[in-house]
């Protein structure tokens, strides 16, 4: 008979945990299904159901120093000043076309 569960063990920070398990159960999840869940998007994806990082543009706004944003703020001022932006009807376009290619290619 198959077996229909195994554990997984694993060494997480305890602030994260009680964070993650707050989160999830606000939504109603047990953090025994969010991890289920997890697993799953690995396997349909076949890797991270997320692009991994170091570029530091993710900062959040509180993550940012005052020079930091200024300097965000600067480049995006400028780019503005140069007409390099694109109107968000050809912005949702190139979205859409990104993801359906990508669910394609799974």
């Amino acid at each position: 008979m198959a077996q229909k569960s195994a554990n997984v063990i694993a060494r997480i920070e305890p602030e994260i945990k009680e964070q993650a398990e707050s989160i999830l159960a606000e939504m109603g999840i047990p953090a025994s299904l969010g991890i289920n869940m997890f697993y799953h998007q690995i396997i349909k994806v076949r890797g991270l159901p997320f692009t991994p990082t170091a570029k530091t543009y993710n900062k959040s706004l509180e993550e940012m120093t005052d020079e930091e944003f200024d300097a965000r703020m600067a480049v995006g001022l400028s780019q503005a000043q140069a007409d390099m932006g694109s109107p968000v009807s050809e912005t949702f376009s190139r979205l859409r076309a990104r993801i359906k290619n990508e669910r394609e290619a799974i």
